[in-house]
């Protein structure tokens, strides 16, 4: 488990994170969302002992980092927002590397790395030189060096930054196999649709304060006071026009008569749009289909930084 109690970064009269508190309970994947310089890679770096916070303290499975950072660092497998240069080293000794400065023996890591570099697809580079490699591959062999010692916990810091659209479908499924392993993974990402998919819940953080926390779902719920609703029709939409019209949450009707559909504005809760569709059914409207329309992650993601407070 990962738990932050008011951890705070200051430079001079400068806040880079500010009175942070956060849980991430074990097995679960939590996504940091923000702009960059958000606060992210501070909090990243504190919580891998490699920055001491100005106040505050943060615990990895019930351990202080700024307690204990020998025993936290045997706990996590932390992978910046950066690669570092080693080009005069194979992938193989690359990772073999690592082992060693983990205290691996060599009998351990001659039988770790191929499982590792299978995990992550690099099994085909084992024997090239990490200067020759894509970025998309530099990323999953950070990957593999950040689980050289088979942490509990993952601390990845934009590991999809910078790949093209396939090497970033490689990381989520990378991603979501650990999860399935039952590892404990932080990750962050300026773009909260990367998150969306693979993560139990997220924070936004923006300005060092986290403004939002929890599912995608329940961030897009507090932020979205009208809902788009769209309405398939069989036959002429002028009733099923009529009918909504009259409902006291609907505004904004628009048909749309070449593809059979309308579409409006909706103010009711959950429970009162299914009445409305029941209404609808019962007036014996000839409806195809009735759905909400989903808000484009990118925009609430906007709506939070803009500063709208939704904790």
């Amino acid at each position: 488990m990962i738990e932050t109690i008011g951890l705070t970064k200051k430079y001079g009269s400068f806040y880079a994170l500010q009175d942070l508190n956060l849980v991430v309970e074990e097995g679960h994947v939590f996504g940091f969302v923000g702009a960059n310089g958000a606060g992210k890679s501070t909090t990243f770096s504190i919580l891998a002992t490699l920055l001491q916070p100005t106040a505050g303290d943060a615990f990895i499975n019930g351990m202080s980092v700024t307690e204990k950072p020998h025993e936290v660092r045997a706990q996590i497998g932390y992978m910046p927002d950066f690669f570092g240069v080693y080009d005069q080293l194979k992938t193989d000794e690359y990772l073999d590397f690592y082992g060693a400065s983990y205290g691996l023996k060599p009998k351990e890591r001659e039988q770790l790395i191929p499982k590792l570099l299978e995990l992550v697809n690099l099994e085909h580079k084992r024997y090239d030189y990490v200067d020759l490699l894509s970025r998309g591959m530099k990323q999953r062999l950070c990957l593999a060096r950040a689980l050289i010692h088979d942490p509990k916990i993952l601390i990845l810091d934009e590991p999809a930054s910078g790949l093209d659209p396939r090497a970033r479908v490689e990381m989520r499924d990378i991603l979501k196999e650990l999860k399935a392993m039952g590892k404990t993974i932080l990750i962050s990402s300026h773009i909260l649709p990367e998150l969306a998919e693979m993560c139990d819940s997220i924070g936004v953080i923006d300005s060092g304060k986290l403004i939002a926390q929890g599912s995608v779902h329940e961030i897009q719920a507090r932020l979205q006071h009208e809902k788009i609703i769209n309405v398939k029709v069989a036959g002429s939409l002028e009733a099923a026009v009529a009918f909504f019209e009259n409902d006291p949450f609907v505004s904004r009707i628009v048909a749309v008569p070449d593809k059979g559909m309308l579409h409006f504005s909706y103010k009711g809760t959950d429970v009162q749009q299914i009445e409305l569709l029941q209404k609808a059914m019962a007036q014996q409207l000839p409806i195809r289909s009735f759905a909400e329309e989903e808000t484009d992650l990118e925009d609430v993601f906007m709506a939070i930084t803009k500063g709208a407070d939704v904790r």
